[in-house]
């Protein structure tokens, strides 16, 4: 088997921009893929299914169970449509993540994307009691255009490295001639432990550059509602980082 997407509809887009909110430090970027999803009413047009993944699978309170995989959700806006990629997990080896991410790097520019914005958080180490945005982008010149939304792009410290789909995707996504800005919830940075404060002010700029309202004071109510399906893939996270090889370097982030 390789890296596969498996389009359920065939969508006609207008303007798509793609945002990535997969499993990661603090569930920031899936906690707040997952609330967009919840509360525009997101339609699920495609799936990806990889051998990188964990070979196992969920087994849902029905006793049906689905073995580990990605799914892409698009909504409809006045400005232009929002194509969501969120699901279980992320790869377990970086020659996977270099495949699954070149393989929706290519899925996203057929649908005509060319601006992705990553979610993730950014893991500090101690508790944060009011979180920042922290940002990177793939090209200078779109410091500018970010700016203005209250972004920090580490004139305080160093970012350092991005690891995983949500530092790929930028990565490689310029190579693709796509656009693109990682935004990061400030968090303590517990790999089980999610994090909805950070989710939150992520959630709070990414409305605003995608042009869209959202009513985020259901976000509490919304995470109850995503803790069972989360805490069933935390376990897999953290076989993820246990067999993840420990960096030389000072890597605060994990996508």
């Amino acid at each position: 088997m390789e890296t596969i997407i498996k389009q359920l509809e065939k969508v006609k887009f207008r303007k798509p921009i793609l945002v990535e909110g997969l499993p990661g430090i603090g569930n920031v970027g899936r906690v707040a893929a997952g609330y967009l999803v919840s509360e525009l009413k997101m339609k699920k047009f495609a799936e990806l299914y990889s051998p990188h993944f964990l070979p196992l699978v969920i087994i849902h309170d029905d006793a049906v169970s689905h073995v580990l995989k990605n799914e892409f959700y698009y909504y409809k806006s006045k400005n232009r449509d929002i194509i969501i990629l969120t699901g279980d997990t992320q790869s377990i080896s970086p020659e996977g993540h270099y495949e699954i991410c070149e393989k929706i790097l290519a899925f996203a520019q057929k649908l005509g994307v060319n601006e992705i914005i990553t979610l993730g958080g950014f893991a500090e180490g101690r508790v944060v009691e009011e979180p920042r945005v922290i940002g990177s982008v793939n090209d200078k010149k779109l410091l500018k255009t970010y700016e203005k939304y209250g972004i920090d792009f580490g004139k305080e410290h160093s970012i350092g490295t991005i690891v995983g789909a949500s530092g790929l995707l930028i990565g490689l996504g310029k190579l693709y001639g796509v656009d693109g800005i990682c935004l990061m919830g400030e968090t303590m940075g517990l790999p089980l432990v999610t994090d909805p404060k950070a989710a939150d002010k992520v959630l709070q700029i990414l409305t605003k550059i995608l042009g869209i309202k959202l009513d985020l004071s259901r976000l509490e109510k919304t995470i109850k509602e995503m803790d069972e399906s989360i805490k069933k893939t935390e376990k897999i996270h953290k076989k993820i980082l246990q067999e993840m090889p420990k960096p030389k370097e000072d890597i605060r982030y994990i996508g």
